[in-house]
């Protein structure tokens, strides 16, 4: 099999970490190297996207943060992590249902300043707060900003819980943002379940169970799909034999006669090289290539 080159979207189950799904896929996939985007809590499922081989030098270079969520909020329990996985350290009655739940979504739309939970990944002193969480201590943390795009109200599912679709910006924890909204109704509240349906461009209808993936054996690498889907969002350029030699090398090419910006970058045969820009002096340079020099 050749190095395999691209993003594989997983549905990630339920009980399985991030990392889990990684040291799995190294076995299927034969290959380290591996990267993810966008880590989810082991209770949590659904869009994981794990980027494959060269690929994986784009994890970090993703503009579209947002993703999208299916939650369900459980009133009237608060636990230590924020979600049913937790102990429960407190419960409280109940008196607000459907109506008024809907009627404090929009005050949640929108830029916001957001506490991280201390059962999470932020590092204050270069230490997980996860970490001090499990040895019982509480670590002053600095607000950040999020945004909550939509907040829409898909209905009950239960005794006091209710399903939401999210659609929110990088850095927003779903679990904070169910425990501000139970405050909102004068009550506490917790994340009983998290599917995660949308991560930047890649969708729910996009991704494979591992049992796909498994079941794919020495065919897995159809299931993968080309690292320019991450910079969809950029005009592209194709550029001819010489052009793209030169950007290989690391040399920008003149006379470039393209709008000044960023640009997707194809060579002569269709394939993609990477992402580049054309300035206002009419040169084209490289900005970042997925190719393997020589």
């Amino acid at each position: 099999m050749s190095e395999l080159n691209g993003v594989l979207v997983v549905d990630k189950p339920a009980g399985w970490t991030s990392f889990d799904v990684l040291a799995k896929l190294r076995g299927v996939l034969h290959t380290r190297k591996l990267g993810h985007s966008g880590t989810l809590d082991p209770m949590a499922t659904g869009v994981l996207p794990v980027f494959v081989g060269p690929a994986r030098k784009a994890v970090d270079l993703q503009t579209n943060h947002d993703k999208e969520y299916e939650a369900v909020i459980r009133l009237g329990e608060r636990t230590d992590t924020g979600d049913v996985t937790g102990t429960v350290l407190e419960t409280a009655p109940v008196t607000v249902g459907e109506t008024e739940l809907k009627a404090v979504l929009p005050r949640f739309l929108g830029p916001q300043m957001q506490l991280p939970p201390m059962y999470s990944a932020v590092k204050v002193g270069g230490v997980p707060l996860y970490k001090a969480a499990r040895q019982g201590k509480e670590v002053e943390r600095t607000p950040r900003p999020v945004v909550i795009h939509e907040l829409e109200y898909l209905g009950p599912c239960g005794p006091n819980e209710y399903r939401l679709r999210i659609l929110c910006g990088k850095g927003t924890y779903v679990r904070v943002l169910l425990e501000e909204i139970g405050a909102a109704l004068g009550t506490v509240a917790t994340m009983a379940a998290l599917r995660r349906t949308r991560a930047g461009a890649y969708t729910l209808a996009g991704s494979h169970t591992l049992e796909e993936i498994l079941a794919a054996g020495e065919n897995v690498s159809a299931l993968l799909i080309g690292l320019d889907t991450v910079f969809a969002h950029l005009p592209a350029l194709t550029a001819d034999a010489a052009t793209a030699g030169r950007l290989a090398n690391g040399a920008p090419t003149w006379r470039c006669g393209h709008p000044v910006g960023r640009y997707r970058l194809y060579g002569p045969d269709g394939g993609f090289l990477g992402v580049g820009r054309c300035d206002a002096d009419g040169a084209l340079r490289a900005e970042k290539l997925f190719i393997e020099r020589g």
